[in-house]
This record gives structure tokens, sequence and C-alpha cells, in this order.
């Protein structure tokens, strides 16, 4: 039940890998012999596979340790060498916290960053958007899908409207990327970021999509032995990459039967709980939102004490990142909840692998929970 931390591999992806964790052991980078040739093969097909998910060219996918390494590379990269010229970095409040924390980190170079509040519903003002990048700005940067409240972001929007100004629109498509449909160039997307472990892949690998123009020219994080055509050094790991890769190939075979039907089932989990609780509070948007996230407000109960009381249950009250960090959800606060509310809040993510079956006996296990614990405090 919390799919947003990360979700279980597919076996189908595991057979995926295995050849190169055995056999075929090479090095990418042993450009000489059959061992370096064959993982080097790995490395392609995976390209190819990433870059058809998205509408991108093989060439503007770059393999990284994941999302949060993508971040960095995107804002602190794109800043460096840009930032002289256009010193202002636009992102969002409830952005995931390696963006807000990468934006920080600019603005201790000297960058002038903006940080965008959203709406109630978690979704962004377009209009303050738009009144927020000039012709100052180098970089946009909004998330596609919130990591907490599974809100979605209208990208095609957000992409006009910083291509119109002349800035770079950059997304954290973590917790999108094979979920929802995506096209950087309808979307006018000049960097995407990526996470493999979100689509059922293994963790330790991502990619940052960086379209193939002069103006998205960016200072690498990691110097090295130029893998990444010099985006980014260090020994790339086939295993993983290949993973990556059949993950996003059978992602892209299923993604609208499985949003479908995870849609159908959260919904019916939905009305469960309310059938129950009747003051639930749901934050984010109703209907914008990646079907298999839902994220509540559960009034006069602890949100620690109850997850505390349902040990069957997988939950989070939260981001997994942010777990070490006591006080509120800052993404909660960010749409206005107090701190009670922020306080009471679980997130629930369902995917792939989930049942009806288990649904139910998680709706039942979390009802009788919450009303025992209310029961104790009358």
């Amino acid at each position: 039940m919390d799919y947003q931390a990360t979700t279980p591999m597919d076996p189908r992806v595991l057979d995926a890998m295995m050849p190169y964790l055995t056999a075929m052991y090479g090095n990418p980078h042993s450009s000489t012999h059959v061992y370096g040739w064959q993982a080097e093969a790995a490395l392609d097909i995976a390209r190819a596979q990433v870059a058809t998910m998205v509408g991108a060219r093989e060439e503007e996918i770059f393999f990284t340790s994941g999302a949060t390494e993508a971040n960095n590379l995107a804002l602190k990269g794109i800043m460096d060498v840009w930032g002289k010229k256009r010193p202002h970095l636009v992102t969002v409040a409830t952005e995931h916290k390696c963006v807000l924390s990468s934006a920080a980190a600019c603005a201790r170079a000297g960058y002038d960053v903006t940080v965008l509040p959203v709406r109630p519903d978690g979704l962004l003002d377009l209009d303050m958007l738009e009144k927020s990048i000039t012709d100052r700005t180098a970089l946009v940067s909004v998330m596609a899908v919130n990591n907490e409240i599974g809100v979605v972001q209208d990208l095609t929007k957000v992409g006009s409207l910083a291509r119109a100004k002349g800035a770079l629109f950059h997304t954290d498509a973590a917790q999108a990327f094979g979920k929802i449909a995506l096209d950087v160039d309808a979307m006018q997307i000049d960097l995407m970021s990526i996470s493999a472990h979100k689509l059922y892949g293994p963790k330790g690998v991502g990619a940052l999509y960086k379209r193939a123009v002069p103006a998205t020219a960016l200072t690498p994080q990691m110097n090295g032995g130029g893998q990444e055509r010099g985006i980014r050094s260090g020994t790339q790991a086939p295993a993983l990459v290949a993973g990556f890769g059949k993950a996003t190939e059978i992602a892209g075979k299923e993604l609208n039967q499985e949003a479908a039907r995870l849609g159908e089932f959260m919904a019916c989990f939905k009305r469960k709980l309310a059938a129950s609780l009747p003051d639930l509070i749901v934050n984010g948007h109703e209907t914008e939102r990646w079907t298999g996230n839902l994220n509540v407000s559960i009034p006069g109960v602890d949100g620690d004490l109850l997850l505390a009381n349902i040990r069957a249950l997988a939950l989070s009250s939260g981001a997994a990142c942010a777990s070490a960090v006591s006080g509120p959800s800052y993404v909660l606060q960010a749409i206005g909840r107090n701190e009670r509310e922020a306080r009471s809040a679980l997130r629930i993510g369902i995917g792939r692998f989930t049942t009806m079956e288990e649904l139910d006996e998680a709706a039942n296990i979390l009802i009788d929970a919450i009303l025992e614990i209310r029961g104790r405090s009358v």
C-alpha cells in the first residue's frame, strides 16, 4: 500500500537483468573486446526503450543513479552554465526535497530563486507562474506527479509558458514516467528526471532526458572518465540499466490498461473508507491526480499513532525520503492543511500487483483501527 515509496520489481525485469549479473559482466567502456561490446549493447537497447516512452531521441537519454541525481544535474548544471546571462530559477513549494534542496544550493551560489505556492488543491496557479517567468529566467522546474498527494500538473501549459519567455523547462517525472502519457515535444520539456524503481525496475538507476540543443548545455556534477558522453562520469551498471529499459518497455505497453484498473480499485477503496469515515479529507485535487495515489487526513487521529496500530499494512504518512525529518509534511502545509490535519495524514499507494482482495482487507484494517483510536479518545 506504499507504491509511491517504491515498487516491487517485475519478474520480467529481473529476467532481463540476469545475463548482465552473470555471464555478460563486462564494462561498457571496454571497447576492445566482446565483454565490453555486450555491456554497451545493453545500454543502447535500454536507451532506445526509455527514449521511445517520451518521444525523445536515444542520444538525449543520460543514465544516472536515479532521479535525485538527475534533478541535481539539471538544476545545478543548467544554472552554472546559464546563470550569468539569466540568473533566475523558478520552482514550486511542493517539489520533491531533492529539487528544493538543489534550488537552495543555487540560491547559495548567488542565483535568484522563486518558489511558487500552489492552490489548495495542490495544482499550480498558471497565471502566477506566467508572471514569475521573466527574461532573466533560465529554468522552470515543475514536478509532473506529486510524490505525496499525487496531483498531476498541466505540463503542456507549463512548457508553453516557459518556452514563450525563452526559459528552459525541467520536470521531475519520477512518479509520472511509465504511469501517465509524456511527450517531450508536445509538452515542450527540455529536461526530465526519471527513476527506475518507481516503475517496477531496480533501485540505483535512473536517467536525465536532455534535449539535444545548445540551450540545454549544462555543467556535469561528477568528474571522471567521461561516460554518458561526458554528462555523467562513472562506470555504468548494465544490469540495472537493462532492467530499467525492460521496465520502461513493459510500462509503455500496459500504461492505459493499468491506469484504468488502478482507478477502479482506488475508487472502490475510497468509497469504502468514506462510508465508514464520512469526515475523511482528501488531500489534493480529486480528479487531476495519479489514479494509484490517495492521500487523506483523518480528523481526530494522529497519523503516527495510527501507523503504529496497523503494522499489517505498509502505509506511510508522507514521502519516504522525509521519514527521518520530524514535523508535519511541508507538502500538506503548502496546500493549507493545519498542523493537526497534516499530522493525521496517510499516503496510500497501489500498483501493478495490488489485488482487490488486498484492498478490501486493508480498508477493513484501517477503518477498525481508526474507530478504535477514536473510541479511546471519547
